[in-house]
């Protein structure tokens, strides 16, 4: 028995209603007759013929008409709408880390008052190392500025800054 191999892809053909156009061409080819009816019932002169309601039709029709040639195996009118989606797009993409989608949520809330006394502790701690002399911020300042002293910083896991300097003999 002979088998044959199936190709594993999936064309689509397009529909050809009329000759070599597709619904959609179609219907972009139809579409000036029934708004050019409109603009003939509704602009004045009503329901007479006029040069503005005739250039109007035309100019629409030749829209449409351009909008549903094909190229590349697409319309006009879907080039259109690729390129106008790729430039509406968002410029600048913000990763927020906090973000809580797909994330577990948790009982447990921080209330404002346990992060405001957090602050203020940690406001104290500075406080506390930095107050320093007068003499000793001199001295410190002389020291910084010396350029053989070497005067480093490093940080800890845990975010702490250390500073280092380098003692001058």
């Amino acid at each position: 028995m002979k088998t044959t191999t199936v190709p594993a892809q999936v064309t689509t053909v397009e529909d050809r209603l009329a000759g070599n156009l597709s619904l959609s061409q179609l219907l972009l080819l139809v579409a000036p007759v029934f708004i050019s009816c409109v603009i003939y019932v509704i602009f004045p002169p009503f329901l007479k013929l006029s040069l503005i309601k005739v250039g109007l039709a035309g100019l629409i029709f030749l829209f449409f008409a351009i909008m549903s040639i094909r190229i590349k195996g697409k319309i006009i009118l879907m080039w259109t709408v690729l390129i106008l989606k790729y430039r509406n797009r968002p410029r600048f993409y913000v990763y927020d880390k906090n973000e809580p989608y797909l994330r577990e949520k948790s009982d447990e809330k921080i209330s404002e008052s346990k992060v405001v006394k957090d602050t203020l502790k940690i406001q104290e701690q500075i406080d506390e190392t930095a107050n320093l002399e007068t003499s000793d911020l001199a001295r410190l300042e002389i020291a910084i500025a010396d350029p053989r002293s070497n005067f480093n910083f490093k940080r800890s896991k845990n975010g702490v800054l250390n500073v280092h300097i380098t003692e001058i003999q």
